[in-house]
C-alpha cells in the first residue's frame, strides 16, 4: 500500500464521520480576491505560501507553528495566496487552522487536503477557503468531474493537481484554469522538478490557464528553473516553515517569468 493509498483510506473514514454531522452549506461567493486573477499575466513568479507542520516524507517540520502568525507573516511578505493543510493524521493540520487563518488574512485561501467527497468541499468553504485542491491521481475521472462541478456550483476556485502528461489531459478535459504540477510523486513521495518542465512543454499557455509548480522549492535557483518553463506560481511549504527570514525567502523566489502569456 502506497502513502497515497493510506491517506485515501483515512479520508474515507473522515468522510463517514463528516456525513454523520455535516457542516453548514455556505451560499454565495467568498469575500476574497480570485487566485486566478492574482496569478495570471504577472511578470514575476508568485508565491502560494503554505502552513505545514509535518508531512509523511519529512516527519515534523515545525510542529509548534501558530497558523495565524504564520499566515500574517506570509500575507505581509507578499504571498499571492495562503495554503493551509487541513489533514490531521499525516500533516498535523486541521480545519480549525483554516478557520483561524481565514479570519486573519484577506488574500486567496487554499484548503490543501485529499478531497474525495462533496461534504469535504462544504467543510472547506464553511471553514473560509476560497480555493480547493482536487488531485487527479486520487480520483477516478468521473468522480473528479463530479467534484469539480460541485466546487464550481459552490462558487469556489479549484486547483487541479497533476503529476504527468496523462493527468494533464484529464485536467484539460475539465477545462481547469488553475493547474498545479506536483513535483512529488504521491506514491513514493520522491521529488523531481523535471516534472514541471515535462508538463510545461505541452501546457496550453495560450488558452488563459495558469501553471503552478508544487513541492521541492528550496532556493531562488529552483524558482528560476520553474519560471523559465512558464509557471505563474510556486507552492512552497517546508522551506518557508523552516525559514527564519520568511519575507526575505519569499522575495528571493519572486523571479522573472520566462514565458510571455498572450
Amino acid at each position: 500500500m502506497t502513502i497515497l493509498d493510506r491517506i485515501l483510506k483515512e479520508k474515507e473514514n473522515e468522510v463517514l464521520k463528516l456525513l454523520q454531522n455535516p457542516p453548514e452549506k455556505i451560499k454565495g461567493s467568498t469575500k476574497r480576491p480570485s487566485l486566478f486573477d492574482a496569478l495570471y499575466q504577472k511578470k514575476r513568479l508568485q508565491i502560494i505560501a503554505e502552513m505545514k507542520r509535518a508531512s509523511p516524507s519529512k516527519g515534523l517540520i515545525n510542529e509548534g507553528a501558530n497558523p495565524v502568525e504564520q499566515a500574517r507573516i506570509y500575507e505581509q511578505a507578499g504571498a499571492a495566496c495562503i495554503s493551509v493543510l487541513t489533514d490531521t493524521p499525516f500533516f498535523k493540520g486541521s480545519f480549525e487552522d483554516l478557520k483561524e487563518v481565514s479570519n486573519a488574512v484577506g488574500i486567496p485561501l487554499l484548503c490543501k487536503d485529499f478531497i474525495i467527497h462533496e461534504v469535504q468541499i462544504d467543510q472547506a468553504k464553511a471553514s473560509g477557503a476560497s480555493v480547493i485542491l482536487l488531485i487527479v491521481a486520487a480520483l477516478q475521472l468521473e468522480r473528479l468531474q463530479t467534484l469539480y462541478e460541485y466546487a464550481i456550483k459552490s462558487k469556489l476556485e479549484i486547483l487541479v493537481e497533476v503529476h504527468n502528461t496523462d493527468e494533464l489531459q484529464q485536467a484539460l478535459k475539465l477545462d481547469a484554469r488553475l493547474i498545479g504540477v506536483n513535483n512529488r510523486d504521491l506514491k513514493t513521495f520522491d521529488v523531481d522538478l523535471a516534472r514541471t518542465a515535462e508538463i510545461a512543454d505541452i501546457f496550453p499557455f495560450h488558452e488563459k490557464r495558469v501553471l503552478i509548480s508544487e513541492s521541492g522549492m528550496q532556493s531562488s535557483q529552483d524558482a528560476e528553473i520553474i519560471a523559465k518553463h512558464g509557471a505563474s506560481a510556486i507552492l512552497v511549504g517546508e522551506t518557508l516553515m523552516r525559514s527564519g527570514e520568511v519575507a526575505q525567502t519569499i522575495e528571493t523566489f519572486k523571479v522573472e517569468k520566462g514565458v510571455e502569456i498572450q
